[in-house]
């Protein structure tokens, strides 16, 4: 009777689901899908370069560059208020147009905040004011100051009553 137990235990055993995530390919490239939505591959992107470090410290800094021209690369250390990590790196590939498209970037305690070329830049500041916008804040200003007297001379309001 114990074999059988021991049997059944062993069998459900084999049979449970693994946990965890399989390990990684080892091979420094990955496929690349068509472009036309299906699964046939177009061929294989070498990793180029691959650099990692990791500090004690929390500080850190990657260094990637694929075989079709992307490039990664990051650094940050908690250096930030109540230690947040401050980062700055670029990355850059080559657009559906040929062009090439850079970004460096900073991201801090003042957000993400990137810069290059291709991106649209506001206009300074002070520039004119166009003469409508002027007249609806004064008109917005003139209905404010309308509904602050109108809510000073008012008596408090009735709809509400003492809790019982």
């Amino acid at each position: 009777m114990k074999f059988v137990i021991l049997v059944a235990l062993s069998a459900l055993a084999a049979a449970a689901p693994e946990t965890g995530y399989p390990a990684p390919d080892p091979s420094p490239s990955y496929a690349v899908p068509s472009s036309r939505g299906t699964d046939d591959v177009l061929g294989v992107v070498p990793i180029l370069r691959d650099e990692r470090a990791h500090g004690g410290d929390g500080t850190y800094s990657y260094d990637v560059e694929t075989g079709d021209g992307i490039h990664v690369a990051e650094s940050g250390a908690p250096e930030g208020p109540e230690g947040a990590v401050v980062a700055s790196g670029q990355f850059s590939y080559t657009a559906p147009d040929g062009s090439l498209i850079k970004v460096t970037y900073v991201a801090n305690e003042e957000g993400f905040q990137p810069e290059g070329d291709h991106l649209p830049v506001a206009p300074e500041f002070p520039h004119e004011i166009p003469e409508f916008v002027l007249r609806q804040i004064e008109k917005a200003a003139e209905e404010d100051a309308l509904a602050a007297a109108e809510t000073r001379d008012a008596a408090p309001s009735q709809l509400y009553q003492r809790p019982q």
